[in-house]
């Protein structure tokens, strides 16, 4: 299982466990609908994050790995 799947498991148990948590606690109808829009604004705004520095890193790690090529390539072509 790669870090990403845990990670995204992990976010999502953890809306899961929120949204739980507010819809049995004993609030208004009115006071429940809006910590629920809350929590799923938090919980958007923290995967989209979550997913942007993911794809940095892959962006980054590709960058290295196409100057590690190039390098190879240019010690190959001048022996």
């Amino acid at each position: 299982m790669s870090k990403v799947n845990v990670v995204i498991g992990a976010l999502a148990g953890i809306a899961v466990g929120a949204l739980l948590g507010v819809l049995f606690a004993p609030d208004k109808g009115a006071e429940t609908r809006k910590k629920i829009s809350k929590k799923s604004k938090d919980t958007k705004d923290s995967l989209k994050n979550k997913f942007n520095e993911f794809v940095d890193n892959i962006s980054e790690n590709f960058g290295k790995a196409k100057e590690e090529v190039s390098e190879m390539k240019e010690k190959a072509e001048s022996n």
